[in-house]
């Protein structure tokens, strides 16, 4: 045998069956067809780059994440059934007791819908400028949540799980693929420019995931915690004691590798060095050119509008230098609905003001992402914790919460636009065609990204924990 390898023409001969295994696993891979594999994990370096199990459609992720529950029937679902049936009882539910109390009789949608683009979508005219990307959009109709209260069903929404103690969406992701830079975090929460949504940092912890995963709390609005010096300490003194504390921490490593806490605490110095430098730039919103700025309504004289779209800017910047995974908040924990979208009360009044806020931003995020060819990699996710009732309350103007049935979008990213997916029944009460669970959300968004949610687990207090639990599959329909 070795005589025939030495022999030129066995040589050539053995060789094809090697470049026909190597173009094979390249089919195989194109077609998502080769073994499925755990994450390799160096809790020595958490933030290096980690390939996915197969082959993804999207590299990064923006999620949108409206806090205090859009009404999906005043925004993305149309139903004329429910304009039909305006001022009569929901058949079957004429005395429905919701979250809040007991519904009154039908609400038809507050706005008028109208078609947008060129697959003809119905989306309200309270989002204008949103309607104008239904191309690239694609509707998901039939989600249901397992929780009626904001704080649960945030959780819920973000970590798989409506109690606290699990890791986020963000966490989950950095730690399966880890990040393609190296001088930012590989998970940045962008706080509301009015406050934090009311799970708060819940919903980017790292949960029982290395510490490294913990999404890092980026604003437009106000500097990052603890990254400067002390005015007081000399640059050079600084310098010094950082590099002293490093020797130290290294050498504390090398006999309990296994440490992740360590590690993590050793990876957060280093970044933290490297943010000192790579964060003024990546912030500096204000650099950006002013056709850029008015096309998010950066420069609205709306103060609250002219941030969030200062804050959508920041999330594309990062993702073109790399971050991994953005998560954007637009709403801020408060009761009565004043600074969030948990409108109980007053809906003409007070969501105007929210879809203001909202709209041009989250449009002015797609159209620069498309722009500059960051779309097709990027995929950005639109969501909420729960619906609302397409009823009022009884003895007022406003819609209840609705756990039952509501709409999450997604853009790019290997999602298939212009299209809609399942669909609540048709008064838009309950999610009835094709229903989605929060799992299934979760499960097709790791899929966008190469990773196979039943292998992307983490051992942890004797079981194999995974961001959709035991639950999930994946919407292949809205895959291109």
């Amino acid at each position: 045998m070795h005589k025939q390898l030495l022999n030129r023409r066995n040589f050539l001969n053995q060789t094809q069956f090697g470049l026909a295994g190597i173009a094979l696993t390249n089919l195989l891979s194109d077609a998502d067809l080769l073994a499925q594999g755990s994450v390799d994990f160096d809790p020595t370096r958490p933030f290096k780059s980690r390939r996915s199990h197969f082959k993804p459609r999207a590299k990064n992720v923006i999620v949108v994440f409206c806090a205090g529950a859009v009404s999906h029937v005043d925004f993305w679902e149309h139903k004329p059934e429910l304009i039909r049936q305006h001022g009569k009882p929901l058949p079957g539910n004429e005395r429905l007791i919701s979250f809040q109390g007991e519904n009154g009789t039908l609400q038809k949608p507050l706005w008028d819908f109208v078609q947008r683009g060129e697959c003809g979508k119905m989306i309200s005219k309270i989002v204008p400028h949103i309607g104008s990307c239904v191309d690239d959009i694609c509707f998901l109709h039939s989600v249901h949540t397992k929780s009626s209260t904001h704080g649960p069903a945030e959780n819920l929404m973000s970590t798989g799980f409506n109690r606290e103690g699990y890791p986020g969406m963000g966490a989950w992701i950095t730690y399966g693929l880890g990040t393609e830079n190296q001088n930012l975090p590989a998970f940045i929460a962008i706080e509301d420019p009015r406050g934090t949504p009311q799970s708060g940092g819940n919903n980017w912890t790292s949960g029982f995931l290395p510490a490294s995963f913990q999404g890092t709390a980026f604003s437009t609005t106000k500097p990052i915690q603890h990254l400067n010096s002390p005015d007081a300490v000399p640059l050079d003194a600084n310098r010094v004691s950082l590099d002293v504390l490093r020797a130290l921490n290294e050498y504390h490593q090398r006999q309990f590798m296994t440490d992740t806490a360590l590690s993590a605490r050793i990876s957060s110095y280093e970044l933290a060095a490297k943010m000192q430098l790579s964060v003024p730039d990546a912030t500096n919103v204000s650099s950006e050119p002013n056709h850029i700025l008015e096309l998010y309504g950066a420069n609205s004289k709306n103060q609250v509008k002219s941030d969030f779209a200062r804050n959508c800017i920041l999330a594309r910047r990062l993702v073109e230098k790399g971050v991994r995974f953005v998560q954007l908040f637009n709403g801020a924990y408060a009761s009565g609905g004043q600074i969030n979208w948990d409108t109980h009360n007053n809906m003409p009044g007070l969501v105007p003001g929210h879809a203001e806020v909202l709209d041009q931003p989250v449009a002015g995020l797609l159209k620069d992402l498309k722009q500059r060819g960051l779309l097709q990699d990027t995929l950005v996710v639109c969501c909420t914790e729960f619906g609302r009732m397409p009823m009022f309350q009884v003895g007022n103007d406003g819609r209840d919460h609705n756990p039952e049935g509501f709409t999450v979008w997604m853009a790019g990213g290997g999602v298939k636009g212009g299209t809609s997916y399942g669909a609540t029944d048709p008064f838009g009460y309950k999610a009835e065609v094709n229903p989605l669970s929060i799992h299934d959300v979760h499960a097709t968004m790791l899929y966008l990204l190469g990773l196979d949610h039943t292998s992307l687990t983490y051992y942890h207090n004797g079981l194999q924990r995974r961001l959709t639990d035991v639950h999930g599959h994946v919407v292949k329909e809205i895959v291109s």
